[in-house]
């Protein structure tokens, strides 16, 4: 499985809170342009870091790594 760097993540994390906050209210241009913006800078960052490998595999592995995140091993 592709490794998202730490900055691929904190865009994904970026677009994923901007998604939420969007979305928590009624649709308006200027309400969803920071989502659109955190998304575009996002999907332009797994491209430059995927380079002429696998895109598809680093988004997901990036989306994955903030939306289903490994329990914390030391927890255990």
């Amino acid at each position: 499985m592709a490794k998202p760097s730490e900055h691929l993540i904190q865009l994904c994390r970026a677009a994923v809170e901007a998604e939420r906050e969007a979305t928590s209210k009624p649709y308006t241009k200027e309400d969803w342009a920071p989502w659109l913006a955190a998304s575009e800078a996002f999907q332009r960052a797994v491209t430059e870091e995927a380079g002429g490998g696998d895109r598809f595999a680093l988004e997901q592995a990036a989306k994955k790594a903030v939306l289903h995140p490994a329990p914390d091993k030391a927890a255990s």
